[in-house]
């Protein structure tokens, strides 16, 4: 793989990182009945103007796709070298999924349309829902397998990469419990949107930082990395 296709697919993850939470904030705050800070980003997949997160999620998933598979190609061995891409590709198909096989309307939202009337989640609801464990995961684990890697250039990388996996998990652990919380009448209204997004915006995050990172031509050395200067992106002429 030549370095002109290598920086394009690594550029992705940079896209995807920008564009995932950046559509999601824009259109929560603009999108009638839906509030940040109560509902969850799949909420937007939902109602008026669903398709565009529908867009959003498939289109973000993609790019992250073509991340992994540049990160595959760069890391060529070594710690992470396997892992780390497999996991971030279960992270890509786990958020397409959730983008193409919408979620039950919760919480109120859409304006209109009541929860599932057994307040059991529907088919839809629970392949939702696994995609979206998918999407988190995803996302943690390969924070914490690329630390190691990571770590051969850069302890405070390893230590970024690890706290950045943490919070990914504790937040969307926080938002099933503030969501529950709410649904159960117990704290209306919860932050449980709020938690969600902060899990998002904390993993997307750590992908653009790893991708300019990689981009910039650190490449944490494995067994089986070419020379200095062989394949990296920032050294191409």
């Amino acid at each position: 793989m030549t370095t002109r296709i290598l920086k394009p697919l690594l550029g992705s993850g940079i896209a995807a990182g920008v564009l995932v939470p950046v559509l999601l904030w824009a259109d929560g705050a603009t999108r009638p009945g839906y509030s940040l800070w109560h509902h969850g980003a799949s909420q937007l997949g939902t109602g008026e103007r669903a398709w565009l997160q529908t867009a959003n999620f498939v289109l973000g998933g993609l790019l992250l796709l073509a991340f992994a598979a540049g990160l595959r190609r760069i890391l060529r061995g070594g710690h992470g070298a396997t892992w780390g891409p497999i996991l971030l590709t279960t992270a890509a198909i786990g958020m397409i999924v959730a983008g193409l096989v919408p979620t039950d309307p919760a919480l109120g939202y859409p304006p209109g349309q009541p929860s599932p009337a057994s307040g059991a989640p529907t088919t839809s609801g629970l392949i939702h829902q696994a995609a979206g464990f998918a999407l988190f995961a995803g996302l943690s684990a390969a924070a914490f397998v690329l630390a190691r890697r990571l770590r051969q250039h850069s302890r405070a990388w390893a230590v970024y990469s690890r706290l950045s996996g943490t919070l990914i998990i504790i937040f969307a652990f926080a938002a099933g419990i503030a969501y529950r919380l709410d649904v159960l009448s117990l704290w209306r209204p919860a932050p449980a949107g709020l938690l969600e997004h902060l899990s998002l915006l904390t993993g997307f995050g750590w992908i653009i930082a790893v991708g300019v990172h990689l981009l910039r031509g650190h490449i944490p050395a494995g067994p089986n990395t070419p020379p200095a200067g062989a394949h990296y992106p920032a050294q191409a002429e």
